[in-house]
């Protein structure tokens, strides 16, 4: 029997099957539903300065002390409960991080009472449609762009942090804002279609 060749995906996400699954099912996948964006938004500040599958081995727990990443919940986190967050080895225990999340989560509240919607906002920022490149090599791929420079201004003109360009670029990566697959990993196409498709 022979054996099937492998698929040919983008090379970042190495052979790590955590990091293949959310290359698979996760990343680039245009997202609009407002609790996830601030998932990601959260994480991805958490990721600065680390590598991602870092963060992604966390992800679990940090849903379970972030009460689901409810951004409710977590704009009313006190003093005590950031003494406790601190505490968890199964976080980043970094003060400075752990603070901005929480101011983070102020911030994406008082941005949905004025807009509706997070996701409404946000998108807009490509007018509610993703950025689709057509990259062949990693060394094509920018760490940031105008555009997520621009996005972090407006971001940070709103109270939020650590969410410079290099961080938006990231986030917007991940939550399909752009496109950024290989052009020859299937992803890319199948991501391609799912824009415009994916509901609130």
């Amino acid at each position: 029997m022979r054996m099937e060749e492998p698929v040919e995906v983008c090379p970042w996400c190495g052979d790590d099957p955590l990091y293949r699954r959310y290359h698979d099912e996760e990343w680039g996948v245009p997202l609009h539903d407002d609790q996830r964006l601030f998932e990601f938004l959260i994480l991805e500040g958490a990721q600065a300065g680390l590598a991602w599958i870092t963060i992604l081995r966390k992800r679990e727990r940090y849903r379970q002390v972030y009460d689901g990443f409810d951004p409710q919940r977590v704009a009313r986190y006190d003093d005590h409960k950031q003494l406790v967050l601190l505490a968890d080895a199964g976080i980043v225990r970094n003060r400075l991080k752990v603070d901005a999340s929480i101011t983070n989560a102020r911030a994406f509240l008082a941005l949905q009472e004025a807009h509706g919607s997070f996701d409404a906002w946000l998108w807009d920022f490509v007018d509610g449609a993703p950025i689709i490149n057509h990259f062949s090599s990693m060394k094509e791929v920018p760490v940031s762009t105008p555009l997520a420079e621009k996005l972090s201004r407006e971001l940070k003109k709103r109270g939020f942090r650590f969410v410079g360009p290099t961080i938006v670029y990231a986030f917007m990566q991940a939550t399909g804002m752009v496109n950024d697959h290989m052009v020859w990993c299937p992803r890319h196409a199948e991501c391609a279609g799912l824009a415009g498709k994916q509901g609130p």
